[in-house]
């Protein structure tokens, strides 16, 4: 009986011994785990703040109503199904307002300009485009983009572009080409945006007779009156050099040309052409040439895929020596 008794006395002690160590254990790494979580919801807390403050300093910087942005695309009768309803369908809707330019009024709806088609046409096409935002939307918007209807655009990026400047500049943004014009011009073909300012001035030129049709291509003949009219030529790369607006679509800036000549009228380019993946920003704005399948691709891969577990780790806002006009 003592014996027993000795052996279930001992039983019991170790059955205490060993939930009075697991209570230790648990306390140990509960609190252990309680201390790493409070260090990283305060170190993790600080880096989501920052990053909320620098995401909510960025909306207010481009966010559609700071930023009002018109977007006018230049398109005619034949491409109105083929081109321009793929535009209305993505991008187009992130536009404050856009308006489709063409030589005859139709129920897309367009703006009939009365303006036969062709190359010859573009700049009077331009210029009656222009007029006609001037008169009948002015007040709508801060910055006028004119596009190709074969072009697509990030207007979100295009909006964190124009938050370095004022709408009252007198201020053009594109891809910057070289000479005829002394200070350059912005091509027609990657698309280029006007401030309030450029807008109010380029009227004036007409009215007062300092800017004429000049030439029948049009963005040189845009870019004479522009100078003749004190606006100044932007430079709209980002902080790293590298453009914004695309005269071509993503793969044939992409992709390397080895020992080639530079294609078509990036041999016009104002700043040193770059090919390969640092030939284009982050914050790309426009790209030209893309057809209407690659218009959806493009705004899949804008505005929907998202890869796992991958944070954006580049801050556009790290230098600013770009973000000047005319130099």
């Amino acid at each position: 009986m003592h014996i027993n008794s000795s052996r279930l006395m001992f039983a019991a002690g170790l059955l205490l011994g060993f939930l009075a160590l697991r209570l230790v254990l648990e306390f140990n790494l509960t609190t252990g785990r309680t201390r790493k979580a409070t260090g990283n919801t305060r170190r993790g807390g600080t880096r989501a703040h920052e990053h909320a403050s620098r995401e909510k300093q960025t909306d207010r910087d481009i966010s559609s109503n700071a930023t009002r942005v018109l977007c006018w695309v230049l398109t005619g009768p034949k491409t109105l199904n083929s081109r321009s309803k793929h535009i209305k369908e993505t991008w187009a809707k992130h536009c404050n307002k856009t308006l489709y330019m063409s030589s005859q009024t139709s129920g897309f709806p367009t703006v009939g300009l009365n303006v036969s088609e062709g190359q010859e046409n573009l700049y009077q096409k331009t210029i009656r485009a222009l007029h006609y935002i001037h008169q009948n939307h002015f007040q709508e918007a801060d910055w006028f983009l004119k596009v190709d209807d074969d072009t697509f655009v990030v207007v979100e990026n295009l909006r964190y572009v124009l938050s370095k400047f004022g709408p009252e500049e007198p201020v053009y943004l594109g891809r910057r080409f070289q000479s005829p014009v002394s200070r350059g011009y912005m091509s027609g073909a990657a698309g280029y945006v006007l401030s309030k300012e450029a807008l109010r001035r380029f009227i004036k030129g007409f009215s007062s007779g300092k800017c004429t049709h000049s030439s029948p291509t049009a963005d040189v003949a845009l870019g004479r009156c522009m100078e003749a009219m004190e606006v100044q030529p932007a430079d709209s790369r980002d902080v790293k050099g590298r453009e914004t607006f695309h005269a071509f679509p993503p793969e044939h800036h992409l992709v390397r040309q080895l020992r080639k000549p530079k294609r078509g009228v990036l041999r016009y380019d104002y700043y040193p052409t770059v090919e390969g993946p640092e030939c284009c920003s982050d914050f790309a704005v426009s790209f030209h040439y893309t057809s209407a399948v690659q218009l959806y691709v493009l705004d899949y891969l804008t505005y929907s895929l998202r890869p796992v577990g991958y944070r954006y780790t580049f801050n556009p806002d790290w230098k600013t020596s770009n973000n000047k006009t005319g130099h």
